[in-house]
């Protein structure tokens, strides 16, 4: 049986790779808040990034004043 390539077509080409349904954005902060942050995340046995995008999801779930 030949191996087959998932990364290219049939005739060869190379396929392009679906892009990723999440955004990224640079984030700079203060290395104290960073700090804290890490802190959290670990806690809530979350990575920083996943902590932080719970924490933007409840703030924005969150009614208006």
């Amino acid at each position: 049986m030949a191996e087959v390539d998932e990364n290219t077509s049939d005739d060869g080409t190379p396929r392009k790779r679906p892009t990723s349904e999440k955004k990224k954005i640079l984030l700079r902060l203060d290395p104290a808040l960073h700090e804290q942050l890490r802190l959290w995340a670990e806690r809530d046995f979350r990575s920083l990034n996943a902590q932080i995008e719970f924490l933007l999801k409840k703030s924005l779930s969150k009614p208006k004043d």
